[in-house]
């Protein structure tokens, strides 16, 4: 059960307009993994400005869709410029706007990276392995407007605070100014791409606004951030990580509303219980007791480790059932295993499955 994360932030753009909290999302995102998901330096990679290539991202991308085996947990942040295109195929025009995220070369020809690019990849994730995907740009949601079209939203620049949005050339602008009614969807990073169909089923999908919104590059307390990621990570060290995504979801909406930023992010999971379930933790649905449990790095993590944690609190011992097998996990089972007269290794296996569900 590996966990790898790829973050990239991009404050100075070649030859576009540069932003200023990228990089402290960056650090704000591995931060929060260190302190409270368990991951190391050696699973995190971070790509910054200039090494933030289209090629650079898509790469690395690649790279972890195609080691993750089942059990695997995977992170990909992005805190930059976004924006919206119709594309081209051939002569044709195709049907509505893709969304895309802006790499450090961008280029309104081919240097960008669409929903598609990143669906693509998506799907070679196999079943088992999941993805948590953290989108800190502009037009990066679902088309939920009132209209059912894409426009951008209302958004008053200020010294303290400026748009990730980047607005397309006159001449790419060009392709459907006018005819934005006559548009299909938004396909959007959640939507259903050309083929039909999303790789949602095996990953997680945050993102900082709706696909007709923009997302803040703001002055807080001191330093710059995007205003989203800022909040994300505020919510999830007070809760020290022990919050659902649904409970973390509504209060960074309620943050944003209250310090006057109009936006409003979305979140996309691929079942219910992802819902309830703790962010950057992948609660896989095994069956109970099929493997030895015991401390590891990184640590277990999966339903079976959480019904031992509850059989624990059953037997009467101080403990979360969260699902994560960590020290304090170690540490009571050691303790069971003394008072039970079992060998004290701190391993779960069938001698302490047999006693504890007996």
């Amino acid at each position: 059960m590996a966990r790898r994360a790829l973050l990239v932030g991009i404050n100075d753009y070649r030859s576009i307009k540069d932003l200023r909290g990228c990089h402290n999302d960056v650090s704000n995102i591995r931060s929060i993994l260190k302190d409270y998901l368990g991951f190391t330096n050696n699973d995190i990679r971070v790509v910054l400005d200039s090494r933030a290539t289209r090629e650079g991202i898509l790469i690395r991308l690649e790279y972890m869709a195609d080691k993750a085996c089942p059990g695997d947990y995977m992170v990909f942040h992005f805190s930059g410029h976004g924006s919206q295109i119709r594309d081209r195929n051939g002569d044709e025009l195709q049907d509505g706007l893709d969304e895309i995220i802006c790499p450090w070369e961008n280029s309104w020809d081919s240097g960008f990276i669409t929903d598609d690019d990143l669906d693509e990849i998506f799907r070679r994730i196999p079943r088992g392995a999941l993805l948590e995907v953290i989108l800190d740009c502009c037009h990066s949601g679902p088309d939920t407007g009132e209209n059912g079209m894409s426009f951008r939203g209302v958004f008053e620049e200020s010294p303290d605070s400026v748009s990730r949005y980047l607005p397309p050339p006159a001449d790419i602008r060009f392709r459907y100014e006018g005819e934005e009614e006559s548009l299909g969807d938004v396909r959007g990073f959640r939507s259903a791409n050309r083929s039909g169909s999303r790789s949602t089923m095996k990953h997680i999908l945050w993102t900082g606004c709706q696909a007709y919104q923009e997302s803040a590059d703001a002055y807080i307390n001191g330093s710059y951030n995007g205003a989203f990621t800022y909040y994300f990570c505020k919510h999830m060290r007070e809760s020290s990580g022990r919050i659902t995504r649904r409970n973390l979801l509504e209060r960074i909406r309620n943050s944003l509303r209250h310090n006057g930023y109009f936006q409003t992010p979305q979140l996309e999971c691929m079942n219910a219980a992802a819902w309830d379930a703790y962010p950057f933790q992948y609660i896989a649905q095994q069956q109970p007791q099929k493997r030895r449990l015991c401390l590891t790095t990184p640590y277990l993590r999966g339903e079976d480790v959480r019904q031992m944690q509850k059989a624990l609190q059953r037997a009467g011992y101080s403990i979360e059932a969260d699902g994560v097998f960590g020290p304090h996990t170690h540490n009571i089972l050691v303790r069971f295993q003394q008072d039970n007269r079992m060998t004290a290794d701190g391993v779960a296996k069938d001698a302490v499955f047999d006693k504890l569900y007996r």
